[in-house]
């Protein structure tokens, strides 16, 4: 496997999956961004986490599309079909690539819906870009500065967390991601499941993005940055900036069974909203439960965008 010293070829036939959406590339941030979008209405731009991509949001984009509104999933730079630079894979950067696609899509803003790795970058644009996220709804992952403490302070959290402390070895962990055809992914997603995992077949998908050159490097590569940060000037600078506050109506979703974001580590994080703020607590599922339930997990979100006037 080779560093990735230039932008990507264009997307692999393994993310170019079909559906009822449509598939194009948007420039934004200085890169190329591989997009799935259906319908039209009001924007929403779903981000996803470790270790998959856009396909993870295949279930939301019909139902979002089906509620009125304009669903676009996106993969973050360097996974799935969007282009895999040498550099970039701090919070701060890939979140402009977030807001930088919102305008590239001709949007006024954007209800940004983030997962895992993907929510840590919706909180980072909401606090940095506010006048281009009109809502925000997170789904297994804390506030940037919530996920710091419970990270260095909590035992069980940081245990909890232990991928992201492998993830600092060189290369050891692109080599285990992509061997045997990927197989580390499938069971990633099998443990940190509740009981209702994704199918085989979906398995087999996720293995076959992450084996895509490069793509196993820059999947790690921000949870290098917010690790090595830690104690650098420019993580303690990216800190002191995630203080601003969110001001726009937050969603917090978060499954009860999450072994890998505890729920204790994730509820909290309402004290960096000024502005209605929602907890949802799905009983019985794990880390995604966007796929593990995704009629309770879109139900819940469609509600939400629809409500004028969310309370907490």
């Amino acid at each position: 496997m080779t560093d990735p010293d230039t932008p990507s070829a264009p997307p692999a036939p393994a993310v170019l999956l079909d559906g009822p959406w449509s598939h194009r590339d948007v420039a934004a941030n200085g890169a190329r961004f591989h997009i799935a979008e259906l319908g039209d209405g009001p924007l929403v731009l779903l981000l996803h986490g470790f270790p998959q991509f856009w396909w993870t949001w295949r279930h939301q984009l019909v139902a979002l599309a089906d509620a009125g509104f304009r669903a676009v999933a996106m993969d973050l730079r360097g996974v799935g079909g969007s282009d895999r630079t040498p550099r970039g894979y701090d919070p701060a950067n890939l979140a402009l690539d977030v807001t930088g696609v919102i305008r590239s899509l001709g949007e006024p803003d954007a209800a940004l819906v983030g997962h895992d790795l993907g929510g840590y970058l919706a909180w980072t644009a909401a606090a940095m870009r506010p006048k281009l996220v009109r809502r925000l709804a997170v789904s297994s992952m804390p506030h940037p500065r919530r996920w710091r403490s419970a990270m260095l302070r909590d035992v069980k959290q940081s245990r909890a967390g232990s991928h992201i402390w492998g993830f600092q070895r060189p290369w050891i962990p692109e080599r285990q991601l992509t061997a045997d055809d990927g197989a580390l992914v499938a069971e990633l997603i099998q443990e940190w499941s509740g009981p209702r995992p994704p199918e085989d077949e979906a398995l087999q998908t996720y293995r076959r993005a992450m084996c895509i050159p490069s793509a196993a490097h820059c999947a790690v590569e921000p949870y290098r940055w917010m690790v090595r940060s830690l104690a650098r000037p420019d993580g303690i600078q990216f800190n002191r900036r995630m203080k601003r506050p969110v001001r726009v109506p937050t969603l917090h979703l978060h499954g009860s069974l999450d072994p890998v974001m505890r729920t204790r580590s994730a509820a909290g994080s309402g004290e960096y909203v000024e502005a209605p703020y929602r907890w949802r607590l799905f009983d019985g599922l794990g880390h995604f439960p966007h796929e593990e339930d995704p009629v309770a997990f879109s139900s819940e979100l469609i509600n939400w965008l629809r409500d004028p006037e969310p309370d907490r």
